[in-house]
C-alpha cells in the first residue's frame, strides 16, 4: 500500500493537504490524464469527507474522480506510485485496516492530544521538496525519484488549424458538399452543408546544449527531451548541440528511458565539450529548419548561453530562426538563481530573438516549461 505523505492535522493543516492534493492533479495532468477543474474540485470535496490518513481510500478519491476513461487508469496508478513515493495499488480496493498514521507534508504540527501533550514535526513531503529543488543539489536516490517524475511529464504543443477542413454542424457553407447534396434530391434546394478547420499538431523542436557548462543539467534535460518524443513521436524532434550538432530523435524513441540516455550517449559525439552555438544552430537551420522542420514551430533551446564563438554568428542565426518559427523559447538553468543576469555574451546576443526566457533548474520549473510550451 502506498504511503500517501499525509496525516490528518486538524484545520490547520487542510491547506497544506491541499496544496499536496493540487500537486499530484498537475502532475496527473503533465502525465496526459486531462484531469479538469471540475475533477480536482470534486477530488478535493472527496478528500475532506474520507479520512486523509489512509493511503487506499485516497488513491480510490483520486481514481474516481480524475480518471475519465478506462485507458487513464495505467497512468494514474504510475503517477499515484512516483507522486507519493510508493507502489501501485491493486485495481480491488483492499480490506479496511487500521489506518496507517503517516505523516503530514510542510513540516504542519500536529497536537497528539488535547491536555498539553507534546506537538509532533511532521516531515516534509518528498515530492514537494523535490520539485522545487536545484536539480545540481540532488543526492543519487533524490535523482532517482526526480527522473520517475520526469518520465510522466508529457511536453507537447498545442494544435494549430490545418488548411484542410472538415464536416461541420457550424462553419463556413462547404459549396461541394451543398451541391452534391442538391444534386441527390434531385436539384431540389437542400439544407447547407458546413465545414470547419482541421487541426493538427504543431511541431516540437527541442535543442539541449550538452557542453561542459551545462554537463550537471544535461541528463534531466535529455530525459525532458525522451518525454516529449515518446508523448508526441510524429511531431516531435530533438537534437544536442555543443561543438557541432547531432539529431537524438530516433534514440529517444526507446521506450525505456535509461535505455534512451544509453543510446543517445552512443550517439552524441561532443557530450561536456566545448559551446559553439552560433555553428551549430547554423548547422540546424541549413540542414533541417530552412526545409520545414523549424517552420511555424515551437522550438525550445536549452542553454546557458556560454559561447565560445562570435556571438554575431549566433545573434544572426537567432535572428533567422525567430523569422521561421512560430514561437522561439530560451531555457536557461542559471536564470532561476538570486542576482543573475544575461551578461554572457551568447545570452545577450540571442535575448533579443526569443519570446520565452524562462529557467530550468528544477522539476518545478520544467513543470512550468510544458505549460509554456501549450500555451505558445
Amino acid at each position: 500500500m502506498a504511503d500517501t505523505g499525509i496525516t490528518d492535522g486538524g484545520n490547520g493543516a487542510h491547506r497544506d493537504v491541499t496544496e499536496v492534493l493540487l500537486g499530484f492533479a498537475r502532475t496527473l495532468r503533465h502525465a496526459g490524464v486531462a484531469a479538469s477543474p471540475e475533477r480536482v474540485q470534486t477530488m478535493l470535496a472527496a478528500a475532506e469527507t474520507l479520512s486523509v490518513t489512509d493511503p487506499t481510500a485516497m488513491y480510490w478519491a483520486g481514481r474516481l474522480t480524475l480518471c475519465a476513461e478506462p485507458d487513464d487508469i495505467p497512468t494514474y496508478d504510475a503517477a499515484f506510485s512516483a507522486y507519493f513515493g510508493g507502489t501501485s495499488l491493486n485495481a480491488r480496493p483492499a480490506a479496511r485496516t487500521q489506518p496507517q498514521r503517516i505523516a503530514m507534508p510542510f513540516g504542519v504540527e500536529t497536537p497528539t492530544g488535547g491536555d498539553g501533550q507534546r506537538l509532533e514535526h511532521a516531515q516534509a513531503s518528498t515530492v514537494e521538496v523535490l520539485r522545487h529543488r536545484e536539480l545540481v543539489a540532488l543526492s543519487a536516490a533524490e535523482r532517482d525519484e526526480v527522473r520517475r517524475l520526469l518520465a510522466l511529464l508529457g511536453p507537447a504543443a498545442a494544435p494549430r488549424k490545418s488548411r484542410r477542413h472538415r464536416p461541420a454542424r457550424r462553419g463556413d457553407v462547404d459549396p461541394a458538399r451543398t451541391v452534391r447534396r442538391m444534386l441527390h434530391h434531385g436539384g431540389e434546394p437542400a439544407r447547407l452543408a458546413r465545414r470547419a478547420r482541421r487541426t493538427r499538431p504543431r511541431r516540437l523542436v527541442l535543442l539541449v546544449d550538452v557542453s561542459g557548462s551545462m554537463a550537471p543539467y544535461a541528463d534531466a534535460l535529455v530525459r525532458f527531451a525522451h518525454a516529449a518524443v515518446r508523448r508526441r513521436p510524429s511531431s516531435t524532434e530533438a537534437f544536442t548541440i555543443g561543438t557541432r550538432l547531432t539529431r537524438i530523435t530516433r534514440p529517444l524513441r526507446h521506450r525505456d528511458p535509461d535505455a534512451a540516455l544509453r543510446a543517445c550517449g552512443k550517439a552524441i559525439p561532443d557530450w561536456s565539450g566545448g559551446t559553439r552555438l552560433g555553428e551549430a544552430l547554423k548547422a540546424f537551420l541549413d540542414r533541417w529548419g530552412q526545409r520545414g522542420v523549424a517552420r511555424r514551430t515551437i522550438v525550445v533551446l536549452f542553454s546557458d548561453g556560454w559561447e565560445r564563438g562570435d556571438p554575431a554568428l549566433l545573434a544572426g542565426q537567432m535572428e533567422r530562426l525567430s523569422r521561421l518559427a512560430h514561437r522561439v523559447v530560451w531555457v536557461n538553468p542559471h536564470k532561476g538563481k538570486a542576482g543573475y543576469a544575461p551578461l554572457a555574451g551568447g545570452m545577450a546576443a540571442a535575448l533579443p530573438h526569443v519570446d520565452d526566457f524562462v529557467t530550468g533548474h528544477s522539476f518545478a520549473a520544467l513543470e512550468e516549461l510544458v505549460e509554456v510550451i501549450a500555451r505558445a
